[in-house]
């Protein structure tokens, strides 16, 4: 997917959560992971965050690579189960079997619900 072929308009967040940007910020990133061109990491290093909350398309490549990175970098990692999408009903409930078995240790998963009354 490329913006010259999806339009600008298909990568814009949803009005619900674009009302929250700011305080929010959005970071663009233009290859599967978020850490490749650092900019992330410094920005959430620079605020102290050492746990993310992890959601978003593709369970089976973007989320992938986020969680492993966010995980090789010393980051806390809760994936929220139930906001997760990809193109392979397959290969995205093997993720998620993945994340619970074996990085069961260094992931968490809950569901948004579990996460939002959890919050501090």
């Amino acid at each position: 997917m490329t913006i010259e072929r999806l339009g600008r308009e298909m990568i814009n967040l949803i009005p619900q959560l674009a009302r929250f940007c700011p305080p929010a910020t959005i970071f663009d990133k233009h290859v599967y992971s978020p850490w490749f061109e650092g900019h992330l990491h410094e920005k959430l290093q620079k605020r102290g965050i050492d746990s993310l909350v992890v959601s978003g398309g593709e369970t089976d490549v973007c989320v992938l690579d986020t969680v492993l990175g966010a995980v090789n970098l010393g980051y806390r990692v809760i994936v929220a189960v139930d906001a997760l999408c990809s193109s392979s009903d397959e290969t995205h409930d093997s993720m998620l079997e993945l994340f619970r078995r074996r990085y069961g240790q260094q992931i968490e998963t809950a569901t948004v619900e579990d996460i939002a009354r959890h919050w501090d």
